[in-house]
C-alpha cells in the first residue's frame, strides 16, 4: 500500500483553508455575539442587583418607618391616656368643686330662710304679744289711770329744756292735747290748770281725741310731739323686741 502524500497535502491544505474561514467567517460573529449575550446578562444580572439592593433599601425603609409609625403611635397613645387621665381629674375636680359650691349656698339660703323664718316668728309673736296687750289694755283705763298719766305728762314737760319750753309756750296757733277719750269740762279745766302751772305762757289748747293712744295724753304741734301714753309705750316696747330680735 503506498500513501498519496500529495492527496494528504491537498486535504491539510483544505482543513486549514476550512478553518480560517470558519475563524474569519463564522467564529468571530459567534464570539461577538457570545459576548454581547454575556454582556447583556451581566446588565441584566447587574440591574437586577441594583433593583434588588433598591428594594432592600425601600423594604428597610418600610420596615424603619413601620417601626417609628408604631412607636409614635404608642407615645400618641400614652400621650392621649394622659391626656384623658388629666381631663378626666379635672373634670371631677370641676365637678366636685361645683357641688361644694351647690352645697354650701344651698346651706347658706337654708340658714337664711330659716333666720327669715325664725325671725318673722318672732316678730309675729311680738306683735300678737303687743296686740294682746293692747286689747286688755283699753279694758282697764279708768279716770285714776287717765291722771297717772297727766302727772307723768307733766313730769316730761319739767325735764323739757327752758328753750323747748319757751318755744313749747310760743307755738303759733296754740297746741293740740290729745286724749283717747273726749274730756268733759271740769277735766279740760283741770288739764289746763296743770299746764299754766308748767309753762310760763300757755297758747291756746284744742282738744282731740285719738282712741288708739288707749290711755294717756299727748302734746301736738306742727313741729313737736310730746308722747305719753300706753299707744306709745307699746309702740315703744315692739321696737325694742323687734330690734333684740
Amino acid at each position: 500500500m503506498t500513501i498519496d502524500f500529495w492527496g494528504l497535502g491537498l486535504q491539510a491544505i483544505n482543513v486549514l483553508i476550512l478553518v480560517w474561514l470558519l475563524s474569519r467567517v463564522f467564529w468571530r460573529p459567534v464570539a461577538a455575539a457570545i459576548v454581547a449575550r454575556r454582556d447583556a446578562a451581566q446588565a441584566i444580572l447587574t440591574d437586577a442587583q441594583a433593583t434588588r439592593a433598591k428594594a432592600d433599601a425601600a423594604l428597610a425603609e418600610l420596615t424603619s418607618a413601620r417601626d417609628g409609625i408604631a412607636g409614635e403611635r404608642e407615645d400618641l397613645l400614652a400621650k392621649a391616656a394622659k391626656e384623658a387621665s388629666a381631663a378626666r381629674a379635672a373634670t371631677l375636680a370641676e365637678a366636685r368643686a361645683k357641688a361644694e359650691s351647690l352645697l354650701t349656698r344651698a346651706a347658706e339660703t337654708r340658714d337664711r330662710e330659716a333666720a327669715a323664718a325664725r325671725a318673722k316668728a318672732a316678730k309675729e309673736a311680738t306683735e300678737l304679744a303687743v296686740d294682746i296687750a293692747r286689747k286688755l289694755l283699753t279694758r282697764v283705763t279708768t279716770a285714776d289711770i287717765q291722771e297717772t298719766f297727766l302727772t307723768l305728762l307733766l313730769a316730761e314737760i319739767d325735764r323739757l329744756s327752758t328753750q323747748d319750753k319757751a318755744a313749747l309756750a310760743a307755738t303759733p296757733g296754740g297746741i293740740t292735747l290729745v286724749s283717747p277719750t273726749a274730756l268733759d269740762g271740769a277735766a279740760q279745766a283741770t288739764v289746763t290748770k296743770a299746764l299754766r302751772q308748767k309753762l310760763a305762757t300757755l297758747p291756746k289748747l284744742h282738744f282731740v281725741t285719738d282712741p288708739a293712744l288707749i290711755a294717756g295724753f299727748e302734746i301736738r304741734t306742727p313741729h313737736f310731739v310730746l308722747h305719753n301714753s300706753w299707744q306709745a309705750d307699746l309702740d315703744g316696747i315692739l321696737k325694742a323686741l323687734n330690734h333684740a330680735a
